[in-house]
């Protein structure tokens, strides 16, 4: 029933949304800033693979089986995965050390990190970042199917094409963003996605070429603002504080996500038909959000900078001292 799947998606999310936040606090704490964007570019190949794998083999076990099917092949996935990484990976808890140094509770803690104003910012850009994804991601079936002409069944060869080139794409992306910046590769990839966003909202009956070709563009765009703003979002939280700001920026972006998704639903009407109609209009809001986001990644990116600069200067001192000494 409608209520027993949103209760198993609570339950999911309560424990796989902590995933993705414990994810990048271990990459900050293993990868030094420089090749950060590299790392955050193979870890987005995750989403590429579920478009290339997950879309097309879940609707075959779907289609074939039951509904049930793609459920439990995740589960059948994440067993034996989770056992490797428990029995495999090394513990990362040097943190723990500054966290205990300091006597910090759990909730003293979180709302030590709210407060924080460079945080807020940095949380801020993050509730921008959620909106251009979720407001179109929900309506994408619906409006190529039945704007566009592409029939339904044709679809999952657009996911695969789109998600062979991101597959490619990301580690290129994450080089690209440590060689010439974070914040110009996102600044980069904003203006690629917007005009891609504009063009696709605005598609009217098109042949699946053309569709693949504008969606292979756009998800190379959205792909250059999700790796270079991932990898200079970790800079931004201290050590001591840094699972729980991951924590905290991956809420935001999930409630972010669900407001996005709900405020595009009241812009986008249905006809009996199946035609979207204003899907251009939305397309506008999302382009109005790509253009907010980037002064204020810009913010994000001095305060990296600055802090980047100062822990720098502070090697260089502590190397000067031991070397005095010795």
């Amino acid at each position: 029933t409608y209520n027993t799947i949103l209760a198993a998606r609570i339950f999911t999310g309560i424990f796989g949304g902590v995933i993705s936040s414990v994810s990048f606090a271990i990459i900050t704490d293993l990868f030094p800033m420089q090749v950060r964007g590299r790392v955050m570019g193979f870890v987005q190949m995750a989403f590429a693979v579920s478009q290339v794998m997950g879309l097309p083999i879940g609707l075959w076990l779907a289609t074939t089986f039951d509904w049930h099917a793609p459920f439990l092949m995740i589960v059948g996935l994440c067993v034996p995965l989770g056992i490797i990484i428990a029995l495999k990976m090394q513990p990362v808890n040097a943190h723990l050390t500054i966290q205990k140094e300091q006597d910090l509770h759990a909730f003293s803690h979180l709302g030590n990190t709210i407060s924080k104003p460079a945080y807020l910012r940095a949380f801020a850009a993050t509730v921008l970042m959620a909106t251009g994804g979720f407001m179109l991601m929900p309506f994408g079936s619906d409006f190529t199917a039945h704007n566009i002409g592409i029939d339904i069944k044709h679809q999952p060869l657009i996911y695969m094409v789109t998600g062979l080139v991101s597959l490619v794409a990301g580690p290129y992306i994450g080089k690209l963003s440590d060689k010439f910046g974070k914040f110009q590769t996102f600044v980069a990839g904003s203006i690629l996605a917007l005009l891609m966003v504009l063009v696709y909202t605005n598609m009217g009956i098109s042949p699946i070429w053309a569709v693949m070709l504008v969606n292979v563009v756009m998800m190379t765009g959205v792909s250059s603002r999700m790796i270079s703003s991932s990898a200079l979002m970790t800079a931004v939280p201290d050590a001591k504080d840094r699972g729980a700001f991951m924590a905290i920026n991956s809420s935001i972006q999930q409630a972010s996500g669900g407001i996005a998704a709900m405020v595009a639903g009241l812009i986008v009407i249905k006809q009996p038909s199946g035609h979207l109609d204003r899907f251009d209009v939305l397309g506008y809001v999302i382009a109005g959000s790509m253009i907010v986001m980037i002064p204020l990644m810009y913010v994000v990116h001095k305060y990296v900078q600055r802090k980047m600069g100062k822990t720098a200067g502070e090697s260089k001192i502590m190397k000067k001292m031991k070397f005095h000494y010795k």
